[in-house]
């Protein structure tokens, strides 16, 4: 008996040994993602495209929990009757005996040849079948679609840029509505006109373009589940719709139409946005935050003007919603005259309120519609409004002090997040009688708003094009950002204008920095971007090097080396130092100065200062027995009120508070600047971001002092 029990102790044990160690190699379990598409995919015109078409990129981006395989052919279509579809190509195959566990498809561009076109009434079924494959797989993959990049081709003899807006967008819409699956739209990535950093030959994406899909693709793959939560109560009567690709929903609460669109995965919190007026109108900004994990909702409060009716009803909705259990706060949008019922709500309701997105905002009845300053206003909508509102006559609407300007000190108490969308030449809302007087009151509540300003453009079209500032707002707002600045990935620059020989592209100037520093016993390594670059050392791939007789001089020959790169912000040195055993070079010292094109590019100064913080202390993991100093960046713009300079401050500002461990911090300002902070003559370029000689000298001077103090 003693025996047996013992026995079944030690097969206990045995057994729960076994689960754990079998529950480790679960959670280790790499993710295998299969990149399915054409010759975007496979990254056709890039060069080195193993290390920078979009798959590529992606492995970068997902790390080493992932598996990035690319079955991209060029060519190829979603049509089994295209001239060359994909279903009958090796890849696809391959693709399927991978067994992945993650389907990305973006195929439909070679579909809009006229050749393939023809068959366009096959498209819908073809790409069905092409999904089947891949959800009768053993190992039940996710699959995500991806819709088309713009193209910006000038005519439609073969690809045709028209249908791909037109048809094949909404077309993988449905089919990602129909199947209940997961959807990325990548239409509106490049923006709305040509740029031939982005994409040469107006149809293929470049490194940089193929590294714009690869974050945003990646940071959707990177959002972590949150448990299922139950299917809101919406009555028996709520009918579903598509919206782009997502699965929404029409019902009624106490008679009043309202409209809720679910995301496909939910972000903790159930956070969501209410949207006034205007449903479907430009729709890229709710699509993004549906991406997101955020819930779209609309309660209609049409030719109410943010009246007590109108507040009533989105009182109502709103705890409606809380029953549900959504979140606490909520985002509110509203475009044009939605600014009404906006701001009359979050005035009444300011803890319930998590920020505020208003675009070309309708702040005063007396400017619209009523039309008593520049605007023409709108007789009709005067008319509703005065009943809406139960004013007795024009002269009572006039002196009313409940317009959304006169919520300003609330708002601002509130401490609610405000970003306004504007154009400038708005002939409807005029911007100075609503935004500007507005983002004035604000800033004296000692609560500044933000404003984008569209130069040259009227009341429409509203929201941005691709609305990526807008949704980094609304997420800041929940602190659900993560900063780019800190994750280290290879850069992709492809640009000989970058100041290297024709054919040089990221990863081989990388590649010969490390063979540079081999076998060598410098007394000053150099790391940072384009104006580290500019030193020239001993690279030969580096075309343009006005720095380094400079520093010849001052050092001497052979005795130092720069590993700068053009173009790379902090995240990309941040690579190159973790990766790149740059001590092999063994330097005495070690002098840092990144993240200029990191604020060139919108990041903020307290992520690029968290950037360069992370750069530092990389640094010092790497370089063990060096001095390290850290100059963060260079000065930009040439006077001192320069937007970029303005958040270059911000970055010196939080790198002096920062406390330094096994890092000196310098800030170099003052070796450039004159007693007005502006940039003294001489020493930049045109642009006021690269040296001249003149400048070079003055910061080999400096750094040649930094060295040898003690």
């Amino acid at each position: 008996m003693i025996i047996m029990k013992t026995t079944i102790r030690k097969l206990f044990v045995l057994g729960l040994l076994f689960s754990l160690c079998f529950s480790v190699f679960a959670s280790e379990k790499i993710i295998k993602v299969a990149c399915v598409g054409n010759s975007i995919t496979f990254g056709a015109g890039i060069a080195n495209r193993e290390k920078n078409s979009y798959p590529a990129q992606l492995q970068y981006y997902l790390g080493e929990e992932f598996e990035v395989r690319n079955f991209g052919v060029s060519g190829t279509t979603a049509l089994s009757s295209g001239d060359y579809p994909y279903v009958k190509t090796a890849a696809f195959k391959q693709s399927l005996d991978y067994l992945p566990d993650i389907v990305l498809i973006k195929l439909g561009t070679n579909d809009t040849k006229p050749q393939n076109w023809c068959h366009k009434n096959n498209f819908h079924n073809d790409y069905q079948a092409l999904i089947d494959a891949y959800q009768k797989l053993a190992s039940k993959p996710r699959v995500i679609l991806l819709t088309p990049v713009r193209c910006f081709l000038d005519n439609c003899t073969g690809i045709c840029p028209q249908t791909i807006e037109k048809e094949i967008h909404s077309l993988v819409e449905t089919l990602a509505w129909e199947n209940r699956l997961e959807i990325i739209d990548l239409f509106r990535l490049f923006g709305n006109s040509w740029n031939s950093v982005l994409m040469p030959d107006k149809l293929h994406p470049s490194a940089i373009g193929a590294g714009m899909m690869a974050q945003k693709i990646g940071d959707y793959l990177l959002q972590k589940p949150t448990e299922k939560t139950k299917e809101p109560a919406l009555g028996n009567q709520a009918t579903p719709f598509n919206f782009h690709g997502f699965q929404g929903m029409d019902f009624q609460i106490n008679g009043i139409s309202c409209k809720l669109v679910r995301p496909y995965i939910e972000a903790e919190g159930r956070p969501w946005v209410l949207r006034a007026r205007f449903w479907g109108h430009e729709p890229q900004t709710d699509v993004a935050l549906l991406e997101q994990g955020f819930h779209i909702a609309y309660c209609d409060v049409a030719d109410l003007y943010g009246s007590e009716e109108a507040i009533k009803r989105w009182d109502d909705f709103y705890k409606f919603m809380k029953r549900q259990g959504f979140h606490r706060k909520v985002v509110l949008e509203g475009m044009s005259r939605g600014g009404l019922i906006v701001y009359n709500w979050a005035a009444r309701n300011p803890k319930k309120v998590a920020c505020i997105y208003a675009d070309a905002p309708v702040m005063d009845l007396k400017s619209w519609p009523m039309g008593n300053g520049k605007g023409a206003g709108s007789k009709a909508d005067t008319e509703n409004m005065l009943k809406a509102y139960h004013f007795k006559s024009r002269e009572e609407a006039l002196a009313w002090k409940g317009n959304p300007l006169d919520h300003a000190r609330t708002l601002a108490k509130a401490k609610i997040p405000i970003l306004h969308v504007v154009g400038d030449a708005d002939q409807v809302v005029p911007v100075q009688e609503n935004t500007t007087p507005f983002e004035t009151l604000m800033a004296q509540y000692n609560h500044p708003i933000k404003v984008i300003h569209k130069p040259g453009v009227d009341h429409h079209p509203h929201s941005l094009y691709n609305p990526e500032p807008i949704v980094r707002f609304v997420l800041s707002a929940f602190g659900r950002t993560q900063n780019a600045c800190v994750k280290a990935i290879p850069g992709n620059e492809y640009r000989s204008g970058a100041g290297w020989k024709e054919g040089a592209e990221w990863h081989s100037v990388a590649e010969e920095i490390e063979s540079c520093l081999n076998n060598r016993n410098l007394k000053l390594l150099l790391l940072g971007n384009s104006i580290t670059q500019g030193w020239g050392g001993n690279r030969s791939l580096v075309t343009y090097r006005p720095g380094k007789a400079m520093m010849d001089k001052v050092l001497g020959e052979n005795v130092w080396e720069t590993a700068g790169i053009s173009g790379d912000r902090t995240q990309n040195l941040l690579w190159r130092i973790r990766y790149g055993n740059y001590n092999r070079c063994h330097p005495e010292n070690v002098v840092i100065a990144i993240g200029v094109n990191n604020l060139i590019h919108g990041d903020n100064g307290e992520d690029t200062a968290e950037g360069i913080i992370a750069v530092a202390q990389e640094a010092v993991r790497q370089f063990p027995d060096s001095r390290i100093f850290v100059l963060g960046l260079f000065p930009v713009g040439r006077e001192a009120q320069n937007p970029v300079r303005i958040q270059y401050n911000k970055t010196h500002e939080i790198l002096n508070r920062h406390k330094w461990k096994g890092v000196t911090y310098i800030n170099p300002t003052s070796w450039f600047t004159d007693n007005q902070g502006n940039i003294r003559e001489g020493l930049y370029s045109g642009d006021y971001i690269h040296f001249t000689e003149k400048g070079y000298q003055v910061a080999a001077e400096k750094i040649k002092e930094l060295i040898q103090s003690r």
